[in-house]
């Protein structure tokens, strides 16, 4: 039967998780992974390898910017939360956070066989611990400080 591949079982397999974790972002990811493999859109693989996450980054980042170019955060509040404790505290989780997702972009770079493991974790954080579905690049981030960068 070589129309099991492993390949879409794996993706069938995480499309079914995030399906059962109400993770809507990784069934989807699944399920596009799964439409580019069976189609002849499978040659734009290299493409998706090299500017998937930087793709997906840009849109993180436009969604998380949105409140202050909408104007639902207004530049007073902004330059307020420079002021107060929480605020700032806030601001260095931002910095640890980010710098926490830059760590995890260079080991699941230099270690890729670990990104399954990543989401996996992720799926059952999110499935059976009420999580949110937002944790790869800080998990392996927190990764890479246990088992180095590669």
């Amino acid at each position: 039967m070589a129309f099991l591949d492993p390949t879409l079982l794996i993706l069938l397999a995480f499309a079914g998780l995030g399906i059962v974790s109400h993770n809507s972002a990784i069934t989807l990811a699944m399920f596009f992974l799964l439409a580019v493999r069976i189609t002849p859109l499978n040659q734009f693989f290299p493409w998706v390898e090299k500017y998937g996450l930087t793709i997906g980054i840009v849109i993180l980042t436009i969604g998380v910017m949105t409140p202050i170019a909408s104007g639902k955060i207004s530049p007073s509040t902004l330059f307020h939360s420079f002021l107060q404790w929480k605020s700032i505290l806030a601001i260095l989780v931002g910095v640890l956070v980010s710098w926490l997702g830059g760590r995890g972009v260079s080991l699941m770079g230099t270690q890729p066989h670990l990104v399954a493991g990543l989401l996996v974790g992720t799926v059952l954080g999110v499935a059976l611990f009420k999580g949110v579905p937002v944790g790869p690049l800080i998990a392996a981030g927190l990764l890479s400080l246990l088992v180095g960068k590669g």
